[in-house]
């Protein structure tokens, strides 16, 4: 007898073709999906401090460093010094990178759309709500959470999502 998927091994094996199609939609247009991901992050929460985002990211503080370089050098991510602290610099965004969050967001939309294809809304709903719970679990679980707060509020935290 065939055992059934198993939803952990599901859930994982999803999450790398995500990301391994992110990778090739980024590539398509000369970024990586770390950058990608940087942006995102920046458009949802400017003046992240460099130590926040590598935090959020789960990468040392020299990854996101070089990753900032780039981007800066492209003219899409500024330093500002922290204005209580001189030793944080705070990211924004510049205007070029206006053009490269439309197509980011128009390739979310595009790989949504493709991995949901033959899922109905119920079911999708219905999926989205089990992995909130999830998510919600888990961060009350791994991280100690009080109960009382909504972890599943929280923004998702390496996900293009």
């Amino acid at each position: 007898m065939t055992k059934p998927p198993d939803l952990l091994f599901l859930m994982h094996d999803v999450a790398r073709l995500l990301r391994q199609d992110a990778d090739r939609r980024a590539r398509a247009h000369g970024m990586t999906r770390a950058q990608w991901v940087i942006l995102f992050w920046l458009e949802r929460q400017p003046g992240l401090s460099q130590k926040e985002l590598s935090e959020i990211l789960e990468v040392e503080p020299i990854t996101v460093a070089r990753l900032i370089d780039r981007l800066e050098a492209r003219g899409m991510v500024e330093r500002r010094a922290d204005p209580k602290d001189r030793r944080i610099w705070r990211l924004h965004l510049r205007p070029p990178a206006e053009p490269v969050l439309a197509e980011l967001h128009d390739e979310r939309a595009a790989m949504h759309a493709m991995a949901t294809a033959d899922i109905d809304p119920a079911t999708e709903a219905t999926m989205t709500e089990g992995l909130r719970r999830m998510k919600a679990t888990l961060l009350t679980e791994c991280r100690g959470r009080a109960p009382d707060r909504d972890p599943a509020a929280e923004p998702p935290m390496k996900a293009m999502a």
